[in-house]
């Protein structure tokens, strides 16, 4: 059991390494494209060439999408019309598609925004671009916790504690953020901060060890793991940290807890078997069920798609290693390795399609955010070499 707790520990510290976050970045970094299927092909231009950078990133990074130079099926314009509005022109043919203005927080957010329509438009699935990002980075010494958008532009540390900080998770709106820190004692407590104030207040300091705290998808719960009892066991509280209720009570370690997408049902993972697997139950509390992966020993940091009930994402150990395995409620068999990378995958994250997610990539000298279609096993690196290791990226797309 101790052993379990050390390889969580060592895995979430190891997945927070440093980066170097700015105000605003456009490189970044190579990117690896791997095979395509069921394509729609595309022509995207904007004006100014920031957007135009930012518009072509924005579809050559999503699954569905092929750009082209001529011939395509849809033929997509983004125009700057002020400080943080933009307009976007769609045509198929000789028919227009679309022609609407969408305002952002920047101009870059009303570009990403405005992407975000044009994939509705003209595919089958949500949009995803206009999703915002926190993660973990050691910029200064120390781990803390960034946030910026989904390609690591209008970047900003949110935290000076000096210490580790761990696994930020936001709230369903965005407009609070839950993470782990050792910076007022030698334990893991839990803080949140509000994001309208940078207002930082405690959510749960109690005896022992406070962590993987996460908002329900509505937002009325969070659940975490407490240790103050003994083991650490799965906790659910009220959004201002009170009313806490104990889940669960095994002689196991139990960690990362998951609300099901309509917030009836926690996904989490224990070793009360032996190695650590996952396993849903009520939220009401009572039996543990193991999801029947089956396909490694190892089953850690479950995401569970809110977009598709279905599908479950997760860590597991794959030989010597860790890759992205992908578990599908609705199919009988065992999950599948979806990352297939030749170096370790980890701390998977749903985008809002349920098709798309981001996940760290870790190398012995490198730490960095990808994201991975899992459809067509499409990867694209999103967070620039010239940030450094970046790590525990959560996404949030804001109401």
């Amino acid at each position: 059991m101790s052993r379990f707790i050390a390889r969580i520990f060592v895995l979430l510290c190891l997945s927070g390494l440093s980066v170097s976050a700015q105000p605003a970045v456009t490189d970044i970094g190579p990117i690896e494209i791997q095979s395509q299927l069921q394509t729609l092909s595309v022509r995207v231009t904007a004006s100014p060439e920031e957007l135009n950078r930012l518009a072509n990133l924005a579809f050559e990074v999503h699954g569905r999408y092929r750009r082209v130079t001529s011939n395509p099926s849809f033929d997509i314009r983004f125009t700057a019309v002020s400080g943080n509005r933009v307009q976007v022109d769609v045509a198929r043919g000789s028919s227009r598609v679309m022609n609407r203005t969408f305002t952002g927080t920047s101009m870059r957010n009303a570009l990403l925004k405005a992407a975000d329509a044009v994939v509705e438009q003209t595919s089958d699935l949500k949009g995803f671009f206009a999703s915002k990002l926190a993660f973990i980075s050691k910029q200064t010494g120390a781990t803390e916790v960034y946030t910026g958008d989904l390609f690591f532009g209008e970047g900003q540390r949110i935290t000076s504690d000096r210490s580790s900080a761990l696994s930020p998770r936001w709230a369903p709106d965005g407009s609070k953020l839950l993470y782990t820190s050792f910076h007022q004692s030698n334990a893991a407590d839990i803080f949140q901060i509000d994001m309208r104030t940078m207002q930082r207040t405690p959510f749960v300091s109690l005896k022992g060890t406070n962590q993987s705290a996460r908002f329900s998808p509505d937002g009325s719960k969070v659940a975490m793991v407490l240790s103050g009892a003994g083991n650490p066991d799965v906790y659910t509280a009220n959004p201002n940290g009170r009313g806490i209720q104990p889940l669960t009570r095994t002689s196991g370690v139990e960690s990362s807890p998951v609300f099901s997408p309509d917030g009836r049902q926690l996904l989490l993972t224990s070793d009360v078997a032996g190695g650590p697997q996952l396993y849903v139950m009520s939220v009401a509390g009572g039996r543990m069920s193991r999801l029947p992966t089956n396909i490694s020993g190892y089953c850690a940091e479950p995401d569970w798609s809110t977009s598709d009930p279905n599908k479950i994402a997760f860590t597991m150990r794959m030989g010597r290693g860790f890759q992205i395995g992908l578990y599908d409620r609705s199919k009988r068999g065992p999950a599948v390795n979806v990352s297939k990378t030749s170096q370790d995958a980890l701390e998977p994250a749903w985008l809002a399609d349920g098709r798309h997610l981001i996940f760290t990539l870790r190398s012995p000298n490198q730490r960095s955010i990808w994201i991975l279609d899992t459809e067509s096993g499409k990867k694209t690196r999103l967070s620039p070499s010239s940030l450094g290791e970046v790590s525990q990226a959560s996404p949030v797309l804001p109401r």
